[in-house]
């Protein structure tokens, strides 16, 4: 007779009392699921469609900064509410398999784009041989899938670049960008770059910032002399730049959406982190840099979402296929690094608007698994308002009228923040979410996903 192991043992308590809790229907800060909703998060089953919300950078840390300035001590998040939580480990590793304990985005979205470990840096490919592995998106679309990618960093970025593209190295995002990329050039045959493959991949909705990789001119192959926006013209994509043309783009063909040069600018603006503090401040929410015309994160989630769905509505009509859907909060990270509390609370707080989308979303369509989570943890910790930490701080007046501090001194300042190499939350409802329970390795997201959507 086979005898359970432990971590089957664990598994099952922990669904036992998950399913208890769940389908009681007990409403904690306004936080409840349907036992429908609750019933297909315990019990497995096929997705029709997947959601899976990346904010970069948000550890603990940076979800209960957001969470105390907000909403109060007391109060929960978008992201709070799923019915199913664990945590998953995030290294990366060296050429030789040995644990790299600090990842970076290139290969930390590696691992779930993928479900393979590889080297800092890297982009979808092996650790020691550099060759390309099948990312989800690209089974997703082999499968019949529609598929999208929604960041407000570039494009070309890590956390989107991992899904459509394979490169040697994350900088070579522009065909003017491969300096470290020479066997991906078309000149050498390869794929050429982040950019330049995102579009052939032919993603249905592709929107962020980075204009500027968009604008660069291919310069060997059959796009040769064309910009990488004129080729995505070329091969039937529309191509939107603010909220009034992505309001107006239509489903039946793919959509590029480039709505900043670089990255998409932050929504809130603050005194950054200081030597020593700063004096009490309130975040101001709004950011003069930012275009009146720049459609939010939740903005973009919305209309992603609307277009994926009418496409496999109306498309080829099969209406057993859905969608895969990423979608990021990438200057949560990005705010981490440059010591600036609001920027990376206003980020924080319009990830979590996007949470929603993607939560109501699923409301209505139970056989959609939502998966929320963070591709590392970083550098922002709550502390004392009377310490005084040796690198920089900086002191908040919360929404609650209280003071919070908050610590920066990953790096010597002056220098970018760190990452860290702790553990962060993943949380996930509706078909498979029960995957996400316990501690989990970051590369098992790549598994739920696959195993959600039955993607062979």
């Amino acid at each position: 007779m086979h005898r359970p192991t432990r971590r089957q043992l664990t598994i099952a308590t922990a669904l036992a009392v998950t399913t208890a809790a769940a389908l009681t229907a007990t409403t904690v800060a306004g936080a409840s699921d349907s036992k429908q909703h609750a019933q297909h998060a315990i019990q497995g089953g096929k997705a029709k469609n997947v959601i899976l919300l990346i904010g970069d950078g948000m550890g603990d840390s940076e979800i209960t900064l957001a969470r105390d300035y907000t909403v109060g001590a007391d109060g929960r998040l978008n992201m709070d509410k799923f019915p199913l939580t664990g945590a998953y480990t995030t290294y990366a590793v060296h050429a030789d398999g040995t644990p790299d304990y600090v990842t970076d985005s290139a290969a930390s979205g590696t691992g779930w784009a993928t479900g393979h470990k590889t080297v800092n840096g890297r982009i979808s490919k092996t650790p020691n041989s550099d060759k390309a592995v099948p990312t989800i998106l690209e089974l997703a679309q082999k499968n019949g899938y529609a598929t999208g990618s929604v960041t407000t960093a570039e494009l070309t970025d890590a956390t989107p670049a991992v899904l459509a593209s394979h490169v040697t190295d994350r900088s070579c995002q522009g065909p003017a960008d491969m300096a470290k990329c020479p066997k991906d050039t078309v000149k050498a045959g390869g794929p050429g770059s982040i950019a330049e493959q995102s579009v052939n991949h032919k993603v249905d909705v592709l929107f962020g910032g980075g204009k500027q990789r968009f604008d660069q001119k291919i310069t060997e192959g059959r796009y040769k002399g064309l910009t990488v926006t004129q080729q995505a013209q070329k091969l039937g994509y529309q191509v939107v730049t603010d909220k009034a043309s992505l309001k107006a783009a239509r489903p039946g063909k793919p959509v590029l959406g480039l709505f900043a040069k670089e990255n998409v600018p932050v929504e809130w603006t603050g005194k950054g982190a200081a030597v020593g503090g700063t004096a009490p401040q309130r975040c101001v929410t709004s950011n003069s840099s930012r275009p009146a015309s720049t459609p939010s994160l939740a903005d973009s989630a919305t209309k992603a979402i609307q277009l994926l769905e009418a496409k496999q509505k109306h498309g080829h009509g099969r209406s057993d296929k859905g969608f895969f859907l990423q979608i990021e909060g990438a200057s949560i990270d990005k705010q981490d690094h440059a010591a600036d509390p609001c920027g990376q609370i206003g980020e924080t707080a319009a990830f979590d608007r996007a949470v929603k989308v993607a939560r109501d979303y699923a409301a209505k369509h139970p056989d959609t698994l939502v998966v929320t989570t963070a591709d590392h943890g970083h550098s922002s910790q709550i502390v004392p308002v009377d310490a005084m930490p040796p690198g920089l701080s900086s002191t908040l007046v919360t929404d609650e009228g209280q003071q919070l501090k908050v610590n920066y001194s990953t790096n010597t300042p002056g220098q970018s923040q760190e990452h860290t190499g702790t553990e962060v939350r993943i949380a996930a409802q509706g078909p498979q979410a029960f995957r996400v329970l316990g501690v989990t390795n970051q590369t098992d997201l790549f598994t739920t996903v696959r195993e959600a959507l039955r993607l062979r």
